[in-house]
């Protein structure tokens, strides 16, 4: 009985392995962002993985306002299928299922969207990553990169 129970949670242990979640992988996503060159206050922060999901949040501000901002959550939208999902300024909802994702990686794809089709972040050393959106538009074959350092989150306390 004991040796059956233990092959068991040996077997339990397995699945559970084998069926990690992607957004496990993610973590190195996690903190705040500042956008290379842009304004103070353009900033993208996301959470740890947590309860089956990362929230994300990104600001955009030109000449003292904020002019774009983004609500983005990385979640299980159907059983086995993560996404990107986002609400940007003045737009519909979208989601982006993942495509790949990898040591340092992820690409997230939605061929059906107007612009962008894809959305990749990719680690760039220890304290950067590249935010790249990239798609067909209006015929074009479009690509828009958006470098960042990690910095310190605003602290509301």
């Amino acid at each position: 009985m004991r040796k059956q129970f233990l092959c068991g949670l040996v077997l339990a242990s397995a699945g559970a392995i084998a069926h990690e979640a992607p957004i496990d992988k993610l973590s190195w996503l996690a903190g705040c962002w500042s956008h290379t060159g842009a304004e103070k206050g353009s900033v993208e922060m996301w959470t740890l993985p947590a309860g089956g999901t990362m929230l994300g949040v990104a600001r955009t501000v030109k000449n003292g306002k904020t002019v774009e901002w983004e609500h983005t959550m990385i979640r299980e939208t159907e059983p086995g299928i993560w996404a990107y999902v986002a609400k940007p300024s003045r737009q519909l909802e979208a989601a982006f299922p993942i495509k790949s994702v990898g040591d340092g990686e992820v690409v997230f794809e939605n061929p059906q969207h107007d612009f962008p089709q894809r959305i990749i972040y990719k680690r760039d050393g220890a304290d950067g990553i590249k935010a790249r959106i990239e798609g067909v538009s209006k015929g074009k074959e479009k690509a828009f990169d958006y470098p960042m350092q990690r910095t310190q989150c605003p602290n509301g306390g």
